[in-house]
């Protein structure tokens, strides 16, 4: 499978018992396509999985490929402590129609580049679908490496990386090394070096809220090769991105973002809790600012696009 583009982790909407609404969540996933994402993951941390239920997970699955509908790339997070959990989280992925797989490491086991490596070629071995490896050591412990990497690249299977460790010497080392998995960003204020350094697509929790100006940084630098103008719509996005990926409370501002956009996110699971006032206005007043800003980026293409077409009929 070739991973390219805007792959959203989906949230779950959660009623006032902590209940899934899956309602909700099929909004979510309808409301994603019609925005235009390229891939829709079920499952990943955004989607507060840690909290689940196995019984709930694969519901998760199962509803979101019947809402899908083959219109897009379902790829189902897997993660897991036991290499059998995630075997089988892996089959219910396959059985419910998932396009491919997203693998983290085992969080808290803490193993070792050999042991993950065999932990990852076992899952492949069972599930045998396409892979997007998720490498975020702030949650599982345990950072993928270049043994590790040379390990599982004698499969094809490992085709794609969310990269997460924040760390920009592991993103020169992937773009530059390992050139046989498609490098996607996953470090949300890092995007445009991401983009720069050649990757091709962005999983990105703030894609939940701002579809919109996610594919307009996507567009932009892999598709267009418009750095300058990537450069602007970055600086549109940094506040934003600076308090999801510094302020300790992601979920809860992703959640909050698509309340303000009108869309079903519903409460968090504990153990974590609701962003308090202040931090819910910071976010307020980031999120219209950057929409303002965006507005302008927008307009300013258009009179360029406007004055190309001039300058060819002249």
């Amino acid at each position: 499978m070739k991973f390219e583009g805007i792959y959203p982790p989906v949230i779950t909407p959660f009623n006032d018992d902590f209940s899934i609404d899956w309602e909700g969540f099929e909004t979510m996933i309808e409301h994603l396509i019609s925005s235009g994402v390229h891939g829709i993951v079920v499952g990943g941390t955004t989607g507060e999985v840690y909290a689940q239920t196995l019984e709930e997970r694969v519901e998760s699955m199962r509803l979101a490929k019947e809402k899908i509908r083959g219109r897009l790339p379902m790829i189902v997070g897997i993660g897991g402590i036991r290499t059998e959990d995630c075997i089988e989280l892996g089959l219910h992925a396959k059985q419910n129609g998932a396009d491919a797989i997203l693998m983290n490491a085992p969080f808290y086991a803490v193993p070792t580049q050999l042991e993950l490596a065999n932990h990852a070629l076992a899952v492949d071995r069972e599930v045998n679908l396409p892979i997007m490896l998720y490498n975020y050591p702030g949650r599982t412990g345990t950072t993928m490496g270049p043994e590790f990497f040379d390990r599982v690249g004698r499969s094809p299977n490992f085709s794609g990386i969310k990269e997460s460790t924040g760390d920009i010497n592991q993103l020169h080392a992937l773009a530059r090394d390992y050139k046989h998995i498609t490098l996607l960003c996953g470090m949300d204020d890092q995007a445009l070096e991401f983009f720069v350094w050649g990757a091709r697509g962005w999983v990105c929790a703030g894609g939940n809220c701002l579809p919109k100006e996610h594919l307009a940084m996507y567009r932009a630098c892999a598709v267009e090769n418009d750095f300058e103008k990537g450069r602007r719509i970055m600086s549109a996005l940094l506040p934003f991105m600076g308090i999801l990926e510094q302020g300790g409370k992601l979920i809860q501002i992703v959640k909050h973002g698509c309340r303000l956009a009108g869309l079903p996110s519903g409460r968090v699971r504990k153990p974590i809790r609701e962003l308090n006032k202040n931090e819910k206005r910071e976010l307020e007043t980031v999120l219209r600012t950057l929409k303002v800003t965006m507005d302008r980026i927008d307009s300013d293409s258009r009179e360029e696009e406007k004055d190309n077409v001039v300058a060819i009929n002249a």
